[in-house]
């Protein structure tokens, strides 16, 4: 990584308010700034860590900051990301770069690419795990136009981090400390806090939604809207025919605990009424109770009320967690964005004059162990062309189903059926691939660590687990407690297999996220497409992301600019590629669309 010229700089921090216990921000050095959008990272000088504060009214932060966006370079250190930055872009402020106190430092006190994490594991104010409400609109602003729901909040039993200016100064210099020898740490550091603005960016403008259309597919699977409180009509005659088919006409379809015995009784014999389960059977009572769970899914997780709660002036906006999960994917707390249906994927619909630009990428995580792995005959029977495609030509397997058990099987730790059957062909064909997720998973069977291309490291196993494998090595230890030592160590070696895999192409899709949002920010306003009002003052003339889920991204955008926009999708991902796996031979290849609406795929 280039070495920051700032580095000798003192790091100015501001008091916001009237004393230190008003929450508070600190300004960063500048930091060079390459292709990906990302800051490089420099190198800790404690003797330029004295700068004084300076004090403003809180009322003055939007001014304050946007003055210094203008002048560029710039990135803010806060304690969270979803805390603050919803207050700056009400007041139509964004910010180019931040650096995200509370999100880094459970990067920084798991890693073990950091040499003494000591003091910042004895931080344990900064272990929250979601933000606080945003603070109290500014005086002599309207109600903020965006919010975080309450399920986004911190959960109950878990403090917020500190949003004051002394312990946020605090907490960025034992970051600062912690990082200054690992280059590609700080590239994470800042991909992830690229992400948070970015989560708060997408809520603040919605996803493009047609009510309409999305009312016309609960009617045209469900049957019109019933009574509060009453099944859908579909619903209702599945129910009966189930019942039929059982010969129960009491049975209760929706209390698993109760329906298990009346499919028993039928002489169906499951434990449970999980789909997968029950399609093992053939009963007549198991199509309409398939399709009767298939539509109580629909009316609970996207019907009319969900409408009503998350549907505003034809945007949805969700609530975005970054790092949300243990290898940095994302989750969603409220609205349900990382699970939207197939069916329902119509209804995003661009404004009159916009359109959708809709990427993925193809087959991310396999092309992701390549690149890590240093495997060339992975990385080249992908190269150009569908990968498990490749994968049968190179001769390894037969069929691309069986490539794709292969390798799937390989990332998640399927040691049995079709997958187990095939490892074999897989570890002579692609020794280097196989040989990183073996040593993963041996070393999470042990119950150690391991940490992605940057450096997110996976958690410890819990204290059950240690107890479940120490109780196994006793005196006097049963078979029942060796076997359950072994298949609790098994279970957590896949995941820390796929721990590898998983966290470092999500690394990658943080790349081309915060890639894409900076050759996004540069791109002209509209000059003939209608504001898009409902996306806000900052994105009502612009492309903007709106949505994003582990490898695929939805940009919205003026009609007149959607090829410049599909032009920068592209040049992001190259961008990731490059800075994720530098001279690798292993593409990334997209699957872009410009449409008014997506399709149902």
């Amino acid at each position: 990584m280039p070495e920051d010229p700032a580095a000798n700089t003192p790091v100015p921090w501001w008091i916001l308010g009237d004393d230190e216990r008003e929450p508070g921000i600190v300004l960063a050095t500048p930091l060079l700034r390459g292709a990906s959008g990302l800051g490089a990272g420099s190198a800790v000088n404690p003797a330029a860590d004295a700068a004084a504060p300076l004090r403003i009214a809180l009322a003055e932060l939007p001014a304050f900051v946007a003055e210094r966006e203008r002048a560029g370079q710039t990135r803010w250190v806060w304690s969270d990301t979803a805390h603050w930055y919803p207050r700056l872009l009400d007041a139509g402020v964004r910010v180019a770069r931040c650096h995200d106190l509370r999100l880094c430092h459970a990067i920084l006190a798991r890693s073990e690419r950091v040499a003494d994490p000591a003091e910042l594991r004895a931080a344990a104010e900064w272990d929250a795990v979601a933000a606080p409400p945003p603070p109290r609109p500014l005086e002599s602003e309207p109600p903020a136009l965006f919010e975080l729901g309450a399920e986004a909040r911190t959960p109950a039993g878990t403090d917020a981090v500190p949003h004051d200016a002394t312990a946020a100064r605090a907490e960025f210099l034992r970051q600062r400390a912690a990082s200054a020898a690992a280059p590609r740490l700080r590239t994470l550091l800042a991909a992830e806090s690229a992400g948070a603005l970015i989560a708060v960016e997408m809520s603040a403008a919605g996803l493009p939604w047609d009510t309409a259309e999305h009312e016309r597919i609960l009617e045209s699977q469900l049957g019109p809207r019933p009574a509060l409180g009453a099944k859908p009509e579909r619903m209702l005659a599945l129910a009966e025919e189930v019942r039929a088919a059982l010969g129960d006409p009491s049975a209760h379809l929706d209390s698993p605990p109760k329906l298990v015995p009346a499919l028993r009784r039928a002489g169906i014999d499951v434990a449970s009424t999980s789909q997968w389960e029950l399609a093992e059977h053939e009963h007549p009572a198991i199509p309409p109770l398939l399709a009767y769970k298939k539509l109580g899914r629909l009316l609970t997780a996207n019907g009319w009320s969900w409408i009503e709660e998350w549907v505003r002036d034809g945007r949805y906006r969700p609530v975005y967690v970054p790092g949300g999960v243990p290898t940095g994917r994302w989750a969603s707390s409220g609205g349900g964005a990382l699970q939207i249906p197939r069916q329902l994927r119509p209804v995003l619909r661009a404004d009159p004059g916009w359109r959708l630009v809709t990427a993925d990428v193809s087959q991310l995580e396999p092309r992701v162990l390549a690149a890590t792995a240093g495997d060339r005959a992975l990385a080249a029977a992908a190269r150009g062309t569908d990968l498990y495609a490749g994968i049968v030509r190179s001769g390894a397997v037969s069929t691309r189903d069986e490539a794709k058990f292969a390798v799937l099987g390989a990332m998640y730790g399927a040691t049995t059926g079709e997958s187990g059957r095939l490892a074999p062909r897989l570890r002579k064909s692609y020794p280097r691939a196989m040989a990183l997720v073996d040593r993963a998973a041996s070393t999470g069977e042990q119950g150690g660590q391991v940490s992605t291309l940057l450096g997110r490291t996976s958690p410890r196993p819990d204290a059950a687990w240690a107890d479940t494998q120490a109780r196994a090595s006793l005196p006097g230890a049963t078979a029942t407690d060796e076997a359950r030592a072994r298949s609790s160590a098994r279970e957590f070696g896949r995941f820390t297999r796929n721990f590898v895999v998983q966290g470092t192409a999500a690394e990658w899709a943080l790349a081309w996220l915060a890639s894409l949002r900076s050759r996004l920010a540069a791109l002209p306003a509209a000059t003939t497409a209608p504001p898009a009002s409902a996306s806000g003052p900052l994105f009502a003339s612009r492309a903007h992301l709106v949505f994003f889920l582990h490898d695929e991204v939805i940009v919205h955008t003026p009609a007149e600019h959607a090829e410049l926009v599909a032009d920068a999708v592209r040049a992001a991902a190259a961008d990731a590629a490059q800075l994720l796996f530098p001279g690798a031979p292993v593409d990334f290849p997209l699957d872009l669309a410009i449409v008014e609406r997506a399709s149902a795929k």
